[in-house]
């Protein structure tokens, strides 16, 4: 069986080395100059919308006036003062945003216009400026197959240029996927309830279902799954080493051959139809992010359905 985690070492865009501290701000300049500008014009309303808060907190008690709904009368008060008072609520805006982040071994993948790793970088960035033009807090845990990173939710453009450097220069120690491992630290490291987003391409060999499920009932949890082109149908380019990043085990195999083919597409379309029936189940808002595309329109869509609930 071939999965389509088995990438194919000639086509993809491998990060060998770190880059020197003035290339690195170049990068995060350029980044920065791209999804803020994405965040202010496209996403600042869209994401307004789409994650609201965490509801109604209560302000304050007054006297009943006429028309006043009878639900929120105080009763303790209105018996102290022989009199009915009223709560009044105020929407709690104030969110935090955290990005869950995979940067296993399959995250340097890519055949298109750029890798796994940079589509994630950018996305992130956009999601980190438009919370912080909300006056949202915004905190990223990097995951492996062990957590690799945590970064406590915080405000400021100096703390989203931190995050941005790290996802474009972050080395991991591990190059394994644990999903569910990801979400048990994420639940216990962060206790009130808040808006995350899983970003990973969940070629994972382990099962998450009930831990996305868990997840999701005490967070609001959205999956944005980051795929390229090549993993899901084989490009033919003859016989060629295949490595799996995660495990770094290397196969030959004849990419010509049309049973190879067949089976690598039936395999990717497996693993697209266990992720759809996944997040189903748990409830997950999600979308799918090519590698070959511009992910303003999917994350648009995104915003849009929620918004709309």
């Amino acid at each position: 069986m071939f999965s389509s985690s088995k990438h194919i070492t000639s086509n993809s865009k491998l990060q060998t080395s770190s880059l020197s501290t003035s290339e690195l701000l170049k990068k995060v300049r350029k980044i920065e100059i791209k999804t803020r500008g994405l965040s202010n014009q496209i996403f600042s309303g869209e994401y307004h919308s789409a994650f609201k808060g965490r509801g109604m907190a209560f302000s304050e008690v007054r006297e009943y006036q006429h028309g006043d709904e009878v639900r929120t009368i105080d009763w303790n008060v209105t018996a102290r003062f022989g009199h009915p008072y009223v709560k009044v609520f105020e929407e709690e805006r104030e969110l935090t945003v955290m990005l869950i982040v995979d940067v296993s071994g399959s995250k340097e993948f890519g055949t298109q216009q750029k890798t796994k790793q940079e589509l994630a970088t950018e996305i992130c960035a956009v999601l980190a400026f438009s919370a912080i033009q909300n006056n949202d807090k915004v905190g990223v845990i990097f995951f492996s197959d062990k957590i690799e990173k945590f970064i406590p939710p915080k405000k400021g453009r100096s703390h989203i240029l931190m995050i941005i450097r790290d996802l474009i220069d972050f080395k991991p120690e591990s190059k394994g996927t644990d999903i569910s491992m990801a979400l048990k630290y994420f639940n216990n490291v962060i206790k009130k309830r808040c808006t995350a987003f899983l970003l990973s391409d969940f070629v994972c060999h382990t099962n998450f279902e009930n831990a996305i499920k868990i997840a999701n009932r005490k967070h609001d949890l959205i999956a944005l799954r980051l795929y390229d082109k090549a993993e899901e149908i084989l490009p033919n380019i003859g016989l060629v080493p295949m490595l799996d990043a995660e495990t770094n085990t290397i196969q030959w195999v004849n990419t010509s051959s049309k049973s190879v083919q067949k089976e690598y597409k039936i395999e990717g379309l497996k693993r697209k139809d266990y992720l759809k029936s996944t997040f189903k189940k748990g409830g997950i808002d999600n979308t799918n992010i090519g590698t070959h595309e511009d992910y303003v329109k999917p994350l648009m869509a995104l915003f849009k359905r929620r918004g709309a609930k």
